[in-house]
């Protein structure tokens, strides 16, 4: 295995951590880390990852090639601090007065239905490998639909997890539900354990820095593993703890 970084220039910024993310899982690779930024070019984006070093020429060749890069250059990975997550620089550029861009005209407030639909078949593609998918999405996303986006997508892969590998148990109660289904089902993505009648996260990627109860994605997917016509009828989960709030765990608990 060999861990290396890229710096990639494009002239877009909305779209291209999904586009190029995209090309390194379906070579074999592991996306570690991001950075994107401004310069002097047009826009710079920063990938560290991980996969066989037998891949590493089709890799750099095809994301070399992409018609959204300008410019294109690989080195070793070295021992850098972790760089700005995408979603902290979009933030301060908001702060700033700097434009972001929605990826599609909608109401404010609503689920972005076609960028929803376009995204769900690549993530069954790349499960369990989704994480710079959701994080795109989210980056790509306006606040205000945020919430209601990734909770639905949420919603629908768990849905799609539990038809995938859980459909042929019974019924079971809120508490073995957490144990037999939920914990299984998360291990491929974060770590979770159950705690009573609650479920508690220490690793989730799925966070926005500097905000309390932001896992909107992984909240939606234990609605799609647990509730619905094939569990618990009208169960909603709720992020009382959240690492994007300094908390050292996210504590999801489960209502009606």
């Amino acid at each position: 295995m060999v861990e290396v970084e890229f710096r990639v220039v494009s002239d877009r910024r909305e779209g291209l951590l999904l586009a190029l993310g995209q090309t390194v899982i379906a070579n074999g690779f592991i996306l570690l880390r991001q950075r994107m930024s401004g310069c002097a070019e047009g826009v710079q984006l920063i990938l560290r990852v991980r996969g066989p070093e037998s891949g590493l020429l089709m890799l750099e060749e095809r994301l070399g090639s992409h018609h959204l890069v300008r410019s294109f250059e690989s080195g070793p990975a070295d021992d850098a601090p972790a760089p700005v997550t995408v979603a902290v620089a979009m933030e301060r550029e908001a702060a700033t007065g700097a434009t972001v861009r929605a990826v599609e005209p909608q109401t404010v407030g609503s689920i972005a239905t076609a960028r929803v639909e376009i995204l769900l078949p690549q993530l069954a593609r790349s499960y369990p490998n989704i994480n710079i998918l959701i994080q795109a999405l989210r980056t790509e996303l306006p606040p205000a639909q945020r919430e209601p986006t990734l909770v639905h997508v949420g919603q629908r892969v768990g849905t799609w997890v539990y038809k995938r590998d859980f459909a042929l148990g019974g019924r079971l109660s809120l508490r073995d539900a957490l144990r037999r289904i939920a914990t299984p089902a998360l291990r491929p993505l974060v770590r979770a354990e159950p705690d009573g009648d609650a479920l508690l996260v220490d690793n989730s990627p799925f966070f926005q820095p500097g905000h309390d109860a932001s896992c909107h994605f992984l909240r939606g997917l234990l609605e799609g593993l647990l509730g619905g016509a094939h569990g618990i009828d009208g169960l909603v989960a709720t992020e009382h703890q959240c690492r994007g709030g300094g908390a050292g765990a996210c504590r999801f608990e489960f209502g009606h």
